[in-house]
């Protein structure tokens, strides 16, 4: 997988990135590629800058956003209603954290969905609250790529969409 500088990726976890460079590191014969992102997220002030071994970038789970047809299919895991989840807070907080680690966009959806059905249910302790926010920024960023639309347009299209599931 290549991609462009210029172009915008999707880096697990964190969101849309955008492809500011390339760059070989290393020590004498032992040399890496690199490509080179820069972050905005919500939980941070400043662009955060990664470096991502060009030859890892698929175990990584960096990809481009999804397709037009996906998207929509994302938003329909967001109007779910009555999904299974873990009752037991340990459980439910470590699968979610996998969920989110894969970058996958229904997965992240699954625990937007799952956490904003908590949310309007009772209170989310800090953890959970930080990775709330942490995913649907990630989910939203993607879903603004994939429809061609602001963050603030895809924020309320996921906000119509979460309301379908209470």
């Amino acid at each position: 997988m290549t991609f462009e500088v210029g172009s915008r990726v999707m880096y697990p976890i964190h969101g849309v990135a955008d492809v500011v460079g390339r760059e070989t590191r290393g020590v004498g014969e032992h040399k890496r590629s690199y490509l080179v992102l820069e972050v905005e997220g919500e939980l941070w002030t400043e662009t955060m800058t990664v470096r991502v071994p060009e030859d890892r970038l698929v175990e990584l789970g960096v990809r481009t956003a999804v397709s037009l047809e996906d998207a929509q299919a994302v938003m329909d895991v967001l109007a779910v209603r009555d999904p299974r989840v873990a009752t037991n807070w340990s459980r439910r907080f470590k699968n979610h954290q996998e969920k989110l680690r894969t970058g996958d966009a229904y997965a992240v959806a699954e625990v937007v969905r799952n956490l904003a059905l908590r949310l309007a249910g009772t209170k989310l302790g800090p953890a959970e609250s930080t990775m709330y926010r942490q995913a649907r920024h990630a989910l939203v960023a993607e879903l603004a790529v994939s429809f061609g639309i602001s963050d603030e347009a895809a924020s309320d299209r996921v906000d119509r969409a979460l309301e379908r599931s209470a």
